[in-house]
């Protein structure tokens, strides 16, 4: 790894940063302490039940939980996640060194972990935020928000979002507009199945050219579709020509869906109004954006992400680049100049078709973009890989990692040298990946290729306010 690497890439944290917080109240904004905002399951689990201050608000309430280190200033947030970070690479060295392979570098960690990259926005970051649909604290069940409380415990109160401050302006008037509309209804909210009613969640995408997608999910219960012709008609006029049209929506969506998530494909989102995609701009590439395409949720954030993986990746005009849940294709692309070839591979059919058309649309030619699971793929794919170009890998799954026939795939492809997984949530499901590709070979589990070590961890915040860090590790071999 090129020592030029590991020089630069804390520049960055040196950029200003500082941001005003948002009031929220005038009760005490103490700074906790740093073991009061650790990211401890027991610790979120009190928060997610409702646990607070003796004596304060809802909106204190649903802060905690959805943005715990609010109170903190924002260079007391990167310390926080900084340490946060430190320990779980501390993990994976401890773990490593109990399968025999020592990794361990000054301070107990597997390799070098910069200061956390910062946000180049500290408030409203958010391009994607969903609200839900429930009781209030005033318990009126037409209430739209966030939750405070779980379902386990039966204590869930929905909390209007409006004092937020991760969440941007324009999602917050698109809420209200929903709750007014939702309030005007004769038909109940669907809080519970079995329980009947209708009106659920909605999510909101926004873009920096100015794009709004809304996206409302509905429970058809026993209604024929003559009442859910109705249903979407006044969704329509509310939105285009009612009080609903203060939010400008680029478009409009409605799904009906008797689950608590539904992909296109188990229930097709059906466009009511405007144009079915919105547009993002990323390092000078326009993307397409469908409504369950994932896209990172903080378009700031990932052009700094995605300019640090360029640089890590090493690659060159000789390189393929395999870019494994590759989303609407944003990383493949935006390394596509510098690459022979791009290789894209995602679950998601309708991120794929948005992939494709933002390669023809930027006019680059040099990438193709497959459909399926990574590890029905990828085996496919690796097995009989006879290329003599080097190939870069390029992960970033969702919190559940990579299946084992992928990770498996990928360890027992020679021709990867060079690999750069991306997690939100390292300390999960991604710490048994990492385990699986730095392990010593293991015969058993069909692991005959030779190990990859971690070279270097960069964090990057994409989540302001909240314990979550998006950590790059570059694991080379």
């Amino acid at each position: 790894m090129a020592l030029s690497c590991m020089l630069r890439l804390p520049r960055w944290h040196l950029r200003p940063s500082s941001a005003p917080l948002s009031s929220l109240t005038s009760r005490d904004r103490s700074l906790p302490t740093e073991k009061q905002t650790a990211p401890k399951w027991k610790e979120k689990k009190k928060a997610r039940e409702g646990c607070s201050l003796p004596g304060s608000s809802w909106e204190e309430r649903l802060a905690n939980v959805v943005t715990p280190l609010w109170r903190l200033p924002y260079q007391k947030q990167l310390q926080v996640k900084y340490e946060s970070q430190r320990k779980i690479l501390q993990t994976l060295a401890s773990r490593l060194e109990e399968l025999g392979i020592d990794v361990k570098k000054p301070g107990g960690l597997c390799c070098p972990l910069p200061p956390v990259v910062p946000s180049p926005i500290i408030n409203g970051y958010r391009n994607k935020s969903t609200f839900s649909v429930n009781r209030g604290p005033d318990g009126n069940p037409k209430t739209v928000g966030m939750y405070v409380g779980t379902g386990k415990a039966r204590n869930i109160v929905c909390v209007k979002a409006n004092h937020m401050e991760n969440i941007p302006p324009k999602h917050k008037q698109v809420a209200q507009c929903y709750e007014e509309f939702i309030r005007r209804s004769p038909l109940d909210p669907c809080i519970l199945f079995h329980e009947g009613g209708h009106w659920r969640e909605l999510v909101v995408r926004t873009t920096s050219c100015g794009h709004t997608m809304a996206i409302i999910t509905f429970h058809p219960q026993d209604l024929g579709q003559e009442a859910l012709a109705t249903q979407k008609a006044l969704l329509k006029e509310f939105f285009t020509c009612g009080p609903g049209t203060v939010c400008a929506l680029t478009s409009l969506y409605f799904q009906e869906s008797t689950m608590t998530r539904c992909t296109h494909e188990q229930s097709p989102f059906q466009l009511l109004h405007g144009e079915p995609h919105i547009l993002e701009e990323v390092l000078g590439l326009k993307f397409r954006i469908s409504p369950d395409a994932f896209f990172q949720i903080n378009t700031g954030g990932a052009e700094v992400l995605y300019q640090a993986v360029r640089e890590l990746s090493q690659a060159d005009e000789d390189t393929i680049l395999l870019d494994i849940c590759c989303g609407t294709g944003t990383i493949g692309l935006a390394l596509a100049h510098q690459v022979s070839k791009v290789i894209g591979i995602e679950v998601v059919e309708k991120a794929i078709e948005d992939a494709r058309w933002n390669a023809a649309f930027n006019g680059i030619s040099n990438c193709e973009f497959h459909s399926g699971k990574a590890e029905t793929m990828l085996p496919q794919l690796l097995s009989l890989w006879e290329d003599d170009r080097p190939l870069v890998a390029v992960v970033n799954p969702s919190r559940a990692g990579l299946h084992y026939r992928a990770v498996r795939a990928i360890r027992n492809c020679k021709s990867i040298r060079r690999l750069l997984y991306i997690s939100c949530k390292p300390e999960g499901e991604a710490m048994r990946n990492f385990l699986e590709l730095c392990c010593p070979p293991d015969p058993g589990k069909n692991l005959a290729g030779d190990p990859f070590a971690p070279m270097l961890a960069v964090p990057f915040d994409m989540f302001p306010h909240t314990v979550h860090c998006e950590l790059v590790l570059l694991l080379t071999r």
